[in-house]
């Protein structure tokens, strides 16, 4: 595979992460959440380390199953906390994911005795070698996967944009005209939960905290509008993708480096 060939492809790999974790970041955002994302990010690290455990393979099927799974537990126990203990949101937040983290290290230390599984991987992703793992029609794996999450993130904000649109301003008025918040919360943990799973192997966990949050960030900077505010943050992604692979592949010679991380 020629140089440019692969390069073309890790930058459609980064572009289509960051847009995948793009759309769920705004609705964190709007919802005054965004440390959410980071605690979906880390939690869901127990759901993938039991599923290689159970089934001994990387199927991504499991993979994800472990992921919804850890993901809806989180916000579960967060809300649980925050509720019937009286903490704080953030505060409950933090502890749920300090422990779902630390105990999802141990059990991938463990599984990573059992199956191919590098713990470096899940934290730091390996982007460059995603163009070696072809599929269907010479097309990367990632590329599909990503694809796919990509599609399922816009019809789940063409399918629930109102219900999202109401929950995310105003949740008393979403909740007095029968649409519960608490309901659309799971939604959308669940959907961050299954971006969260698909791009820990191309970036990492680190840096999908940071797709999440700065897209939709920047974006609503410059809008209130929820869809013009969705278009934006999914450029502001894509763009940060692409420039951030120019800058590992072009800037490490000229300060004398061999080589420089393309997620970092």
């Amino acid at each position: 595979m020629t140089w440019y060939i692969w390069d073309t492809w890790i930058v459609v790999v980064g572009a289509l992460s960051a847009v995948a974790c793009a759309l769920p970041g705004c609705f964190l955002v709007l919802r005054k959440i965004s440390m959410m994302g980071d605690a979906i990010t880390h939690a869901v690290l127990p759901g993938i380390a039991i599923a290689f455990l159970v089934t001994g393979s990387r199927f991504s099927g499991s993979m994800f199953v472990g992921a919804v799974v850890s993901g809806v537990v989180t916000a579960f126990l967060t809300g649980w906390i925050n509720k019937k203990a009286n903490v704080d949101q953030g505060a409950s937040i933090g502890i749920v994911f300090t422990v779902l983290f630390a105990v999802g290290l141990l059990l991938i230390k463990q599984a990573a005795d059992y199956v191919d599984l590098d713990p470096s991987c899940v934290l730091y992703g390996a982007i460059e070698f995603t163009p070696l793992e072809l599929f269907w029609w010479g097309i990367p794996r990632a590329v599909w996967v990503l694809g796919g999450v990509v599609l399922l993130n816009i019809v789940f904000v063409i399918i629930f944009y109102k219900e999202l649109l109401l929950c995310s301003f105003d949740q008393n008025l979403a909740n007095s005209l029968g649409i519960s918040s608490e309901r659309m919360l799971y939604y959308l943990m669940v959907v961050v939960a299954i971006t969260t799973v698909a791009t820990f192997e191309v970036v990492g966990s680190v840096i999908v905290v940071a797709m999440l949050i700065v897209p939709a960030g920047s974006a609503y900077l410059l809008t209130v509008k929820l869809s013009k505010m969705l278009f934006l943050s999914a450029f502001f992604g894509a763009l940060g993708a692409i420039i951030g692979h120019l800058l590992a592949v072009f800037v490490p010679p000229l300060i004398g480096l061999n080589g420089m991380s393309t997620s970092g």
